[in-house]
């Protein structure tokens, strides 16, 4: 099953990222996808203000993960901000041992995460960021954890 959000502005993807922060556990990962300038950072700022974030979260295109601690009541110590957007090679994303990242009380949010899903098969979640003729945006979220957090999806996908 596919759980569905629609955006219609930028504030909208963060308060959709900010509910989002919820439905994640220690050592999730999730996988990003959507065109450039789809709205991937902007849900993951909101992300991480659900998490108790409180530092300036930016792309990491050219660092290719940034750490941010994480306050909250889920447990939730760091969340590893991850662009694969300058990765040519598989090999380069299994260099970056995201799985080896989230084992000590951390999330993995990974844009442009396509690459990465031969890494960790469907042991994720998936968002996909899609932008309508209006510039509003349908995030998609799908993989085998979405299953086994259908409750707090239907909750996220209705609000």
């Amino acid at each position: 099953m596919t759980w569905r959000r629609y955006c219609a502005t930028a504030a909208d993807c963060a308060a959709a990222g900010k509910a989002f922060a919820p439905v994640l556990r220690i050592g999730d990962i999730v996988l990003l996808t959507g065109r450039l300038g789809a709205g991937k950072t902007t849900f993951v700022q909101g992300v991480a203000r659900g998490l108790g974030v409180s530092e300036r979260v930016t792309s990491p295109t050219f660092t290719m993960v940034r750490e941010h601690d994480c306050t909250n009541a889920m447990g939730i110590e760091t969340l590893h901000h991850c662009d694969l957007y300058r990765v040519e090679s598989l090999g380069e994303v299994l260099d970056l041992a995201l799985g080896e990242l989230v084992e000590e009380y951390g999330v993995a949010l990974v844009e442009w995460g396509e690459l990465a899903s031969s890494v960790f098969g469907r042991d994720v979640l998936t968002i996909d960021v899609q932008v309508d003729k209006t510039e509003g945006r349908n995030l998609l979220v799908d993989g085998a954890l979405a299953e086994e957090r259908r409750d707090e999806l239907n909750r996220w996908a209705s609000a």
